[in-house]
């Protein structure tokens, strides 16, 4: 359909999403408009998209449950198809009210998986690497330290610039999700892993390129980072769910669990909403009783 073309192009150059949020858009409908093939009894026009009802939307979530699709696909799908009728709308080409109809699945609640602080600070160890070459050990060991040391998110730490990162830097801005800005302190074990890097790093780090470089000297990729986290895994019996965000989610639930309040987390992991971070509670269930019972005045 090449108004659903138009869409997707319009979605990458307008909105700019990013490209797996494209990818899963363009699968997403591309299923729905098959489903539509068998369901309809054709290829669907622009007509019959007019004429679907909130049932014809129901029926699609239920063939992808039949299918195997979990809640968080099947939401997925339902916001991809609302954004394509959304944007036909607008075009006075469709109707959207039939999908905006259909309530999104119930998500299920999943709590972050943090590793323990002795997890943590052995993965994070220059010790710990396992790649034979020091400044590729000392490289991991940095971006690591950046995941637990600051709460950062893979991307983040990954584009780093070095003039991002000065001598005497006791902070970094970071710019996350949704062009939000936040500051984050620098540890001083921070600063030491990253430094260490820097000092033996074979090539030249110029102030506006990547801070951490691939062993050909290009940008560090995220999946050399996941495949060495994944064999650290095995080195130290660690679960699956110690991943590189697990770190992110370890940073949050130490530092609540040390007396960190709440909106300072969110700050330090630049949520936009607290109920984001709020999930962390349900992580550190053991302090939140321990708060109640030292400030409840009946406890």
């Amino acid at each position: 359909m090449a108004e659903r073309n138009r869409w997707l192009e319009a979605l990458g150059q307008e909105r700019r999403l990013a490209a797996h949020t494209l990818n899963a858009y363009e699968r997403d409908t591309r299923q729905f408009l098959m489903f539509l093939t068998g369901h309809l009894g054709g290829p669907a026009t622009i007509k019959d998209i007019q004429a679907l009802r909130p049932a014809d939307f129901r029926a699609f979530l239920a063939a992808r449950r039949k299918d195997g699709a979990g809640a968080r696909s099947l939401g997925r799908n339902l916001a991809g198809l609302r954004s394509l009728l959304r944007y036909l709308e607008k075009k006075g080409l469709v109707n959207a009210a039939g999908a905006a109809a259909v309530r999104s699945p119930k998500q299920p609640k999943s709590l972050p998986k943090p590793l323990s602080d002795t997890q943590a600070i052995t993965v994070v160890s220059d010790e710990a690497q396992l790649h034979e070459e020091p400044w590729i050990a000392a490289r991991d060991a940095a971006v690591l330290t950046l995941l637990y040391g600051c709460g950062l998110r893979i991307s983040e730490a990954l584009d780093l610039k070095p003039q991002d990162m000065p001598q005497d830097a006791t902070s970094l801005r970071i710019t996350g999700k949704g062009n939000k800005t936040r500051l984050v302190p620098l540890l001083p074990i921070v600063v030491e892993a990253v430094d260490h890097y820097r000092a033996i790093c074979p090539y030249h780090l110029d102030a506006d390129g990547p801070l951490f470089r691939g062993a050909r000297g290009g940008k560090l990729q995220p999946g050399i980072i996941q495949h060495g986290m994944q064999k650290l895994r095995g080195a130290f019996g660690l679960p699956d769910t110690a991943t590189p965000h697990a770190l992110r989610h370890s940073f949050a639930t130490h530092l609540l669990a040390g007396g960190g309040d709440l909106r300072t987390i969110q700050e330090l992991l630049g949520h936009a909403s607290l109920s984001t971070t709020q999930v962390y509670t349900g992580v550190d269930s053991s302090r939140l009783l321990e708060v109640y019972d030292r400030a409840h005045p009946r406890a």
